[in-house]
């Protein structure tokens, strides 16, 4: 698994938290202290009772030890003068989102109801873990060279191809949709009208590069089947019918350690970091003086041990 999916499957895992943290520990202002959440029948369902119920949950206090550990990376940061750029956060940024099809990673934001900003801060706060245990991390050229030994096959690029498309639900709008193309339609702008595919409509139905096996077989052969810029019939999958554009081909290419050699020093320096920051985290935490104000969060940042007593003195 390369670093860019690894990293990306943090900011999920950290979107999430930060959703649950807005929604249960975000407390109330004075302006909806007491407000109706949803009526249901003329019953009322207040804000207060809602807020209750998410605190006293389990997942309450793993969004608790979420806030405090991105409390403690930001005050680490700031003890030790590090900055990071915004065209360092932008990149990561970027990285991540080429994993996704054009429009998935913003479609994901707004499911979570976060924004860019949430975003950049996740990674702000990663890069800044990276700067504190870079030192600490050291890949050398035998490194790279025996993990593409090991592991070439997964550096060989398959053939792939970059489509755009069209989803309905039936065949008769697809009908519709293929005569509109064929008397000198836009297809792009014809997918952000008609297609069901919120993912990819609002960049005009394009899928990015994709491989063969990647879609569903019906989908797939009728992708691979077009030539640069033509366009298919509509062609049924379980998920409706789709009118395909062909964009680009890439084909397929055999790696070589040369061309490898920065993707598996970024996979193997990213094991590394798996590997230290757990314990760099629990150094902080160690070093924090963290007090737990409301009792009911008390056994999760529990005091630390007692220092051992210090060794009775030898006798003369």
């Amino acid at each position: 698994m390369s670093k860019l999916i690894r990293t990306a499957a943090a900011v999920a895992a950290a979107l999430a938290g930060m959703t649950l943290s807005a929604c249960s520990l975000g407390g109330t202002s004075s302006s909806s202290a007491g407000a109706d959440v949803v009526s249901v029948n003329g019953t009322k369902i207040e804000r207060a009772d809602l807020d209750k119920r998410l605190e006293s949950s389990p997942m309450a206090k793993q969004v608790l030890t979420q806030l405090v550990q991105q409390a403690l990376i930001d005050q680490y940061a700031k003890d030790n003068s590090i900055t990071i750029a915004q065209a360092d956060i932008d990149k990561k940024e970027a990285d991540i989102k080429s994993k996704y099809p054009p429009g998935q990673f913003q479609a994901i934001l707004a499911q979570q109801g976060l924004t860019e900003t949430d975003v950049q801060n996740i990674l702000r706060q990663q890069l800044v873990i990276e700067k504190a245990i870079g030192p600490q991390v050291h890949i050398s050229d035998a490194d790279i060279k025996a993990y593409f030994a090991k592991n070439h096959a997964q550096f060989d690029q398959a053939e792939q191809v970059r489509a755009r498309h069209i989803l309905v639900a039936d065949e008769k709008t697809a009908d519709m949709i293929e005569a509109k193309l064929k008397a000198g339609g836009n297809f792009a702008d014809l997918a952000k009208q008609y297609s069901t595919d919120t993912a990819s409509k609002v960049s005009g139905g394009d899928l990015g590069f994709f491989p063969r096996g990647k879609m569903v077989p019906a989908f797939s052969d009728a992708a691979f089947a077009l030539k640069v810029g033509q366009t298919s019939a509509p062609v049924k999958s379980p998920f409706g019918w789709h009118i395909i554009n062909l964009e680009e081909r890439k084909p397929a290419t055999t790696a070589t350690l040369a061309s490898a050699q920065a993707q598996i020093k970024d996979a193997l320096t990213q094991q590394a970091n798996q590997q230290l920051i757990p314990a760099f985290m629990q150094s902080l935490r160690a070093k924090a003086n963290i007090q737990v104000i409301d009792p009911r969060y008390a056994d999760v940042f529990p005091p630390p041990p007692p220092a051992p007593a210090a060794p009775a003195p030898a006798k003369t």
